[in-house]
């Protein structure tokens, strides 16, 4: 226990489960439980991690009910995760929020609800790439981290954070980058802005683009069921049947995975897309730097996704189609988040 006298900040422990929160038969199911494993409750992590208590005052939550298939938020669950933890952060008792999560989805629920949570408070999304209960298993030392950087008043209205590996990342920047290795996630383009040092958590940049408290985005606002938006990858030799198929199946948006490699069946049903009114945005194939926004696309009317990658580019574009089917303001989107 703290010594007597000392205030620690309240931070929430949100379990959607994940590996993070996985116990495998033997400490040598690194990857994937052999038998299937199991779930466990957040308040195993105050049980198995009594030092978390010397950082903030804990309290938890379990939502693994809005899980999906791989431990993670299910998209179709976001809209309720971020309405549970907007009532947290908007308790004034509770400090922080630290949301556990499985590693393949944990970028995008981090962006969905960057773009969301009218919060300053700080809400951190961490993940393991090894079941709690393996050997070497990096969930410990990343929920532990992910607790002090919660608690820290310096990480108050930065946005939603992901911490992994010591380091703190931006949800927008933020992307899965190994599926194994403990250094599984980063930002490729702008890198981390801070990090979970053992003697000190400190911060060396902030996200300059708009989110949490400064979001156009009201969750209330949101409908119960955001449009549709396809991507499709660009392929040189591709035709265009399953951009129409997109289409066909209901989609009001579509996102195009690396635009500068569109074949020519493909930019001419890009055309007729745009000519229905279907908002088109075009992200690069490099999983680094900016979507370049050619001739071709701009008189095709695409709208350059910046340097976000497919999935989130997706998510944006269907908040915007939620506002608004102005491709003059969804360009603007695209511009400021």
């Amino acid at each position: 226990m703290p010594p007597p006298g000392i205030d620690l900040p309240h931070v929430v422990l949100v379990s959607v489960g994940g590996e993070i929160a996985t116990n495998c038969d033997t400490p040598l199911d690194l990857a994937d439980c052999a038998s299937g494993g199991e779930t466990f409750a957040p308040a195993t992590w105050t049980r198995d991690l009594p030092d978390l208590g010397l950082v903030a005052r804990i309290g938890t939550e379990d939502l693994r009910a809005f899980s999906g298939a791989d431990g993670g938020a299910a998209p179709e669950h976001w809209q309720a995760l971020a309405g549970r933890l907007q009532q947290l952060a908007g308790d004034p008792e509770v400090d922080g929020v630290v949301v556990t999560h499985g590693a393949d989805g944990l970028a995008d629920t981090a962006f969905f609800l960057n773009l969301v949570l009218p919060t300053r408070k700080p809400v951190v999304l961490v993940a393991a790439q090894r079941p709690w209960s393996a050997v070497s298993g990096d969930g410990p030392l990343n929920l532990y981290d992910a607790v002090r950087v919660a608690a820290h008043p310096a990480a108050g209205g930065k946005g939603v954070l992901v911490v992994a590996n010591q380091e703190v990342h931006a949800a927008r920047d933020a992307r899965r980058t190994s599926a194994y290795r403990m250094d599984g996630f980063g930002s490729v383009d702008l890198g981390l802005i801070g990090v979970a040092d053992p003697d000190v958590v400190r911060f060396f940049t902030e996200p300059t683009r708009r989110h949490t408290h400064r979001s156009e985005f009201e969750l209330a606002a949101l409908p119960e069921s955001l449009p549709a938006v396809e991507i499709v990858a660009a392929v040189p030799d591709a035709p265009g049947r399953l951009i129409e198929a997109a289409l066909a199946a209901g989609a009001k948006g579509l996102v195009v995975d690396g635009a500068a490699g569109l074949s020519a069946g493909q930019l001419a049903a890009l055309r007729r897309a745009r000519e229905q009114g279907i908002v088109v945005v075009a992200t690069s194939a490099t999983r680094g730097g900016r979507a370049p926004e050619v001739t071709a696309l701009r008189e095709s009317g695409v709208i350059p996704g910046d340097n976000l990658t497919p999935t989130k580019a997706r998510t944006l574009l269907r908040l915007a189609l939620a506002k608004t089917t102005d491709p003059t303001e969804i360009r603007r989107f695209f511009r400021e988040y």
